[in-house]
């Protein structure tokens, strides 16, 4: 099987109806991470794959 895989920016006052809306659309999530952005700042990102058609 092949897959494509999505990096998205998590919004931190409503991460869960981020992910359902992904999740609607067939991505499933794989792991969620902290990165320093380069501002310098830190943003929530969530990996997430799906079956490539």
């Amino acid at each position: 099987m092949k897959w494509e895989y999505f990096v998205a920016p998590l919004l931190e006052h409503n991460p869960g109806e981020i992910l359902n809306t992904f999740g609607d659309d067939g991505w499933e999530l794989v792991g969620v991470a902290q990165v320093q952005n380069p501002m310098g700042g830190v943003s929530t990102v969530a990996y997430m794959k799906r079956p490539k058609e």
